[in-house]
């Protein structure tokens, strides 16, 4: 690997892990899995490789599809905004009846896991900024490093797995504190309240280029 290359993989590397380490409904949902330690490698690997489609598609320039179709854009929106709202409606049922959480880190009444993995899946493919970051953001950067933008776009992958399993498998080092209810009830309306706020700002930004 030559000089320019390593220093384009350190640059993907920090841009990548500035774009996904932030309180979002993704993170949020690695991190109730990474607690309850059920499905987490399911869970990492759709996230990392959902991230690594949309940054090889971002490089290879189909961000100006979003331009040739706006609608799409405002689609995923409202798509998205009705899964969050559903999934926050969920979690604050668990914040407000104890006796709704059915699952404990011990994998007791462990959720199937295809509905886990189908909602990972949905809490990133139907989020219009994942599109707006990687393939049109990160994408755009990339392009600046001219022929080393593939390692620009490998640090940027590479930045998703560091986070991803270090969020999710991290998780278990927290494990003491969610052992008492009132720390699963607090995460969850947490969650419940940063769905909403996610799915406020996809609405309102209906129509909006």
């Amino acid at each position: 690997m030559t000089h320019d290359a390593a220093l384009a993989v350190a640059s993907g590397l920090g841009f990548g892990l500035s774009l996904i380490v932030a309180i979002g409904a993704q993170n949020a949902f690695v991190l109730r899995q990474g607690l309850l330690r059920q499905h987490v490698l399911p869970v990492v690997a759709v996230c990392v490789v959902s991230d690594a489609v949309l940054i090889v598609a971002g490089i290879a320039g189909l961000g100006s599809l979003l331009d040739l179709a706006p609608w799409l854009v405002d689609v995923l929106r409202v798509a998205g905004a009705a899964f969050l709202l559903t999934y926050a409606g969920l979690a604050a049922r668990r914040a407000w009846r104890p006796g709704a959480i059915d699952a404990r880190a011990d994998g007791s009444g462990a959720a199937a896991l295809w509905p886990v993995v189908s909602t990972a899946v949905a809490l990133t493919w139907l989020n219009p900024h994942v599109y707006l970051d990687t393939v049109v953001l990160l994408g755009s950067v990339a392009g600046t490093h001219g022929d080393e933008r593939w390692w620009f776009g490998a640090g940027a992958v590479l930045g998703s797995i560091v986070w991803f399993t270090a969020l999710g498998f991290g998780a278990r080092l927290l494990q003491p504190v969610f052992a008492r209810p009132s720390a699963w009830r607090v995460l969850d309306a947490v969650i419940a309240v940063v769905m909403v706020v996610i799915a406020a700002t996809l609405l309102h930004g209906l129509g909006a280029r």
